[in-house]
């Protein structure tokens, strides 16, 4: 990679240059340029630049002082850029262009048109006229809207004598307030909207009221834009970049009226020796949590009203730069996807962003996953990056590369709904599918070109006796297991590729106590690995969910297929007694819990620490009493728009592997989330 010294600018100049005071214009394209190689202190002697070309090279961003006065043309063309307001030391820009950079979207277009008053073509189109809309009419209406909301909402709460400290809660109350629920334009410029709207804040609080701003304000939130502005762009194929799956924002933030910290509630059960009890209580301690935030963003028409929308599954997104590590809590992030409905949403679960929203009006999502591909980009370079996968009723698979915004692609997987979906551990590619058409198939997704042109194959098809709701690929031997929990039974398949075979019947099914026969089957509507060898399941049972063990239950040495096997019961844990199906459960199997919500809105954790080392011993015996929730998170009091909703279930409950945040997901769209104290 070539590095930028005095001689290789003189060398580039057009014309040729001996000195760097008299250069005007500068070509710098495919130099493999790294923005660490843009060295201030050289671009500082370069104070008559006026043309620069920077294409083709690998800048994520530009440094903040360039301290380049006179520049007036740049051309970032494809490059990796994540970022434009740095742009604004640059004031006389006149003509901008950064086609190809997959991280810019349209609101970037719109910010670089507010920062750079001169400039007059971007990407190659006029855009004058937009420019002088975004710069007096959008920020002359906004700020109309930021000053209204201080004084309905805020005004009265300033006394004429303050300390500091409450000013500072005002500024963050209303900095975090404002962002939410000023609104403006369509939602594909929401995240514009929300930058301008910080900023009319922030100027609105400092100059009007003297309050100066500090950093350490909360970070913005995301809403949904349901007024009309002009949406004309500068880059014409803006609304094609995603065909069939559209970006929106969320639509409200749900706050709780009361938070409190949620304490233990322990059911009545067996006596505990002193030393269970200790460890019991220990345990309880270190997982007291508290709720941050309850988010209503997968509204039907963006309705405010939607109070219906089921929601079904989350998954955290992994860390890129995990490597092979494997380890599951360096390889976990703060993100998690979750779907319901026409939409599926990115979140961030700290500040409770809603990142991300795809959208397709036909659809109703029922389960995501993620895998990470190492793809090709320009340049024959090779880099990883996190793709979604998301389906539902339609049986359609959708590929979403997230960090591009783009839906590069479709599988038509099923013709009817598929129930969930995961990836191999393994085999990153490799993605299998549940399906009410009473199949479980095995795809081969392949690896997106820089074209994002791709080619999927079906490996393999489980055929099934029922649907199938959940699957789980056995850890030990993820080329070779699946178990799967169907509407009637608990069911396991040889999967392995080198058999000729591809299409198969089951292997086993696994009979439980008080199942004397498949015709006495209980629908598996939970189904999770704790470890690599205890599996966690629940049934249409009331109130029972079992862990049992896998290398102990399954005869690999057995041959035929269909047979019958006992499910060897570790435990049992206690649950709540209603009939209520599809309240599914989950596992942080490095922290050794078991979450499941019920039909109150409360979500069960089970710390099985003190019980998995005696489960894999050998001579290893079955707990004899249920076990009782470590704790139970009851649902806190809320109000929205001054009701409370209606009744709450809990159709899914997911830690980070970490165990920082808990995800729960609600039958009334709203998703909650928990973070541990």
């Amino acid at each position: 990679m070539s590095k930028i010294t005095t001689e290789l600018l003189l060398e580039r100049a057009v014309p040729r240059s001996t000195r760097l005071r008299k250069i005007e214009t500068l070509n710098l394209s495919k130099l493999q340029l790294k923005t660490g190689d843009l060295d201030p202190r050289l671009f500082s002697r370069l104070r008559h630049l006026q043309k620069l070309d920077l294409s083709d090279n690998l800048l994520d961003k530009f440094p903040n002082s360039l301290t380049l006065p006179d520049l007036r043309v740049l051309n970032c063309n494809n490059n990796k850029l994540e970022d434009v307001t740095a742009l604004k030391q640059f004031p006389l820009l006149e003509e901008l262009t950064y086609e190809n950079n997959v991280y810019l979207t349209l609101n970037d277009d719109y910010k670089v048109m507010f920062l750079l008053q001169n400039l007059r073509l971007l990407n190659g189109k006029d855009i004058t006229k937009l420019a002088n809309h975004v710069r007096r009419v959008n920020s002359r209406k906004l700020t109309s809207k930021v000053t209204a909301h201080w004084k309905k909402f805020f005004s009265d709460q300033l006394l004429e004598k303050y300390t500091a400290e409450q000013v500072k809660s005002i500024k963050k109350k209303f900095l975090k307030s404002v962002q939410t629920n000023v609104v403006y334009g369509p939602s594909s410029l929401s995240e514009f909207t929300r930058w301008r709207v910080k900023m009319i804040a922030e100027e609105f609080l400092a100059n009007s009221l003297g309050l100066e701003l500090n950093s350490d304000t909360e970070p913005e939130e995301k809403t949904d834009e349901n007024e009309e502005e002009s949406t004309e762009s500068p880059r014409e194929a803006a609304e094609d970049v995603a065909p069939v799956v559209h970006i929106y924002d969320p639509l409200v933030t749900v706050t709780p009226s009361k938070r409190k910290r949620s304490h233990s509630k322990s059911s009545p059960g067996n006596k505990r020796s002193k030393t269970q009890a200790n460890t019991e209580e220990e345990a309880e301690e270190d997982v007291s949590a508290e709720p941050l935030h309850f988010l209503q963003c997968h509204s039907k028409g963006n309705s405010r009203e939607d109070f219906k929308t089921q929601l079904w599954s989350c998954v955290f997104e992994p860390v890129l730069d995990s490597g092979a590590r494997k380890d599951p809590i360096v390889s976990s992030s703060r993100t998690v996807a979750t779907c319901g409905g026409e939409s599926v949403c990115l979140i961030d679960c700290e500040t409770g962003t809603v990142l991300k929203k795809y959208k397709v009006a036909t659809e109703e999502f029922f389960s995501v996953a993620w895998t990470t591909l190492t793809m090709v980009i320009s340049d024959s370079r090779k880099k990883a990056h996190n793709i979604l996968a998301a389906a539902g009723r339609r049986g359609i698979v959708k590929l979403i590369h997230v960090a591009a915004d783009f839906c590069y692609g479709e599988i038509k997987a099923h013709k009817k709904p598929i129930a969930t979906v995961c990836f191999s551990p393994t085999q990153e590619t490799h993605l299998f599918t549940a399906s009410y058409d009473k199949r479980i198939a095995l795809w081969d997704i392949g690896i997106p070109d820089c074209d994002y042109n791709f080619k999927a194959s079906q490996l393999l098809v489980l055929e099934t006796a029922s649907i199938p709701l959940r699957i789980a690929l056995v850890p030990t031997c993820p080329e070779q297991y699946l178990l799967a929990g169907c509407e009637d039974g608990c069911f396991a398949w040889n999967i392995k590729l080198d058999k000729g075979q591809k299409s198969r019947p089951f292997e086993a099914i696994f009979q439980f106590p008080g199942e004397e026969s498949l015709t006495t089957s209980h629908r598996v509507d939970g189904l999770a690995f704790l470890n690599d060898d205890v599996v966690v399941s629940k049934s249409s049972k009331p109130g029972c969910i079992y862990l049992w063990s896998w290398s102990k239950s399954f005869d690999a040495k057995g041959k035929g297929c269909q047979r019958t096997m006992s499910a060897v019961i570790l435990a049992e844990l206690e649950w709540s007694t209603t009939d209520m199906s599809y309240l599914t459960l989950s596992t942080c199997p490095a922290k050794e819990y078991v979450f499941c919500g019920d039909e109150k809105g409360s979500v069960w954790m089970y710390n099985l620490s003190t019980y998995t080392t005696g489960w894999g011993s050998p001579k290893g015996k079955r707990s004899e009493r249920r076990i009782s929730p470590t704790q139970i998170l009851t649902w806190p009091e809320l109000r929205v728009n001054g009701e409370q909703p209606p009744e709450i279930l809990v159709n899914n409950v997911v830690a980070d592997p970490a165990f920082t945040y808990l995800v729960v997901l609600t039958s009334v769209n709203i998703t909650a989330i928990w973070k541990k104290s």
